[in-house]
């Protein structure tokens, strides 16, 4: 199975729907998402990872070869990954668009340098599972302009 893994291509289409909450937004949810943040969680996708890690994900049964590998931003742990997810809520780096109160996209800047998507898999519990972000998606820059703004 790992081979199909080697060969999988990168996504080749910027996801253009979700929109980040404004620098005004933030402020006036700051409290609320800090709270968000605690409670969220992160599952994990199996075809965005090559090195599954400790997500405990089988292999997907047909991998899309368009799906961007969380390798390239070098998370290979639940633990890095939830740390991220509630990192970009905390620093309101979530989308407009909400599902039963969780944002359905949050955004996070990996300790390389790569900007990171995650999006909302179960909107009962606020679970997620994350990706990197394509080099010519529209929110790249205003997502590592803001995490850099709001760094603890």
């Amino acid at each position: 199975m790992c081979v199909i893994f080697k060969c999988m291509k990168k996504r080749t289409t910027p996801n253009l729907k979700p929109r980040l909450i404004s620098s005004e937004q933030y402020f006036a949810e700051k409290l609320g998402l800090e709270q968000l943040a605690k409670t969220v969680s992160y599952g994990g996708n199996a075809e965005h990872k090559r090195n599954r890690g400790d997500f405990s994900l089988s292999p997907p049964f047909g991998p899309r070869t368009s799906k961007t590998l969380c390798d390239e931003a070098q998370v290979f742990t639940r633990e890095k990954a939830l740390f991220l997810l509630r990192e970009g809520i905390r620093r309101g780096l979530v989308s407009e668009q909400r599902r039963n109160g969780w944002p359905q996209n949050v955004w996070a800047v990996a300790d390389n340098g790569v900007p990171l998507a995650a999006q909302l898999e179960n909107r009962d519990r606020g679970v997620y599972h994350g990706y990197p972000m394509l080099a010519d998606e529209p929110q790249r820059d205003e997502i590592l302009k803001r995490w850099r703004e709001h760094e603890a």
